[in-house]
């Protein structure tokens, strides 16, 4: 009858499963989720060419970029190489500092020529860059 009551009275000071390690474990994990989210980031840049009802009319003067789909740049109705566009818009932009740069690309236009016009322009100094409707204007 005495080892009964023992076993007994060891088994009353249980108090069931240690939620301690299995807390931890999930904290790790959350905190782990954290910071890997932080670290991933998109590489490139979104174009959304919105049509032409969803434009927005730009008050002001601008400088006009248009990219034909063959791949032609044209800046101020001239046609020039990528390299030059640089060039071109440090002296537009050198005449209108107040002017900003609105870049026409057709649909079918080499999303990578876009880019790099679009870096060129940065390049030449000026940072309001837009990218015109589809149906907003022609090129040329």
């Amino acid at each position: 009858m005495r080892m009964r009551r023992q076993s007994m009275h060891h088994s009353d000071g249980e108090t069931g499963i240690d939620l301690a390690p299995m807390l931890d474990f999930v904290l790790n994990l959350l905190i782990f989720f954290i910071i890997t989210a932080v670290f991933v980031k998109e590489v490139g840049i979104t174009v959304s060419r919105p049509s032409s009802s969803a434009a927005e009319k730009k008050e002001g003067g601008s400088i006009l970029i248009a990219i034909r789909a063959n791949g032609e740049i044209y800046v101020d109705k001239r046609v020039v190489d990528v390299r030059a566009v640089r060039a071109n818009i440090e002296r537009l932009h050198a005449q209108k500092p107040e002017d900003s740069v609105v870049v026409m690309a057709e649909k079918e236009a080499p999303t990578g020529i876009l880019v790099s016009v679009i870096d060129q322009v940065r390049q030449g100094g000026v940072m309001n860059v837009s990218i015109a409707a589809s149906g907003a204007a022609s090129g040329g």
